[in-house]
């Protein structure tokens, strides 16, 4: 069951139209290629004048910058996905690498549905990263890019073909904007190459009353 107001999708087996929102698709180019998947890309604002041209099946969003409107969602109810780097429902929003290290908040990536909130749908996957001692914002950031990449490659088949559960985000988890941060990370030494702890430990102490 998807446990949610979302239409079961048809099960899909052959190739499938992709219009990815992203701007770098190449780090997805490899797992639609092996489904045999075509692929437009868009930067720029979608809208339904875009759909109507691409006639997609899924809009897959990684790093998209502009907000998805209702028209988009109600065209393709259930096969509107994005690509989140975080464990949600904690870190929705802007630079949820960051607010998890300073927050000490669970670590991980997510696909979900998008709906009309902020990275608030219903997640299709998710997983938890483990670090290693001695990351970087840099560093920790990359590893979840990875993850990101190989948790849609184990889980794209299951989506395209209907086959995975929808289920909605328990508990009110945090969600932080691009504005959160200023005035902060100017005081990091290295800025993104600042150690986690560090990073953590300074915005902290300037967040406090």
């Amino acid at each position: 069951m998807l446990g949610l107001d979302q239409p079961a999708q048809r099960p899909r087996t052959s190739p499938v139209r992709i219009l990815l929102l992203s701007p770098y698709p190449e780090r997805l180019a490899a797992i639609f290629a092996a489904a045999g998947d075509s692929v437009s890309v868009l930067t720029d604002p979608i809208d339904a004048a875009v759909l109507e041209r691409e006639k997609p099946d899924f809009v897959v969003s990684y790093g998209y910058r502009h907000i998805i409107r209702r028209p988009v969602l109600e065209a393709l109810p259930g096969r509107v996905i994005n690509l989140h780097a975080a464990y949600l429902p904690f870190n929705r929003g802007a630079d949820p690498n960051l607010w998890s290290w300073v927050d000490d908040t669970p670590k991980g990536v997510t696909i979900h549905l998008v709906d009309e909130g902020i990275d608030t749908g219903a997640v299709l996957a998710q997983r938890k990263t483990a670090f290693p001692p001695g990351q970087t914002l840099a560093s920790s950031y990359a590893r979840l890019q990875d993850d990101m990449v190989a948790l849609f490659a184990d889980s794209w088949p299951a989506i395209r073909a209907g086959r995975i559960e929808a289920v909605a985000q328990e508990g009110t988890g945090t969600i932080h904007r691009s504005r959160d941060k200023e005035g902060l990370f100017e005081l990091l030494p290295a800025g993104w190459d600042t150690p986690v702890e560090e990073a953590a430990r300074i915005i902290r102490a300037a967040r406090r009353p």
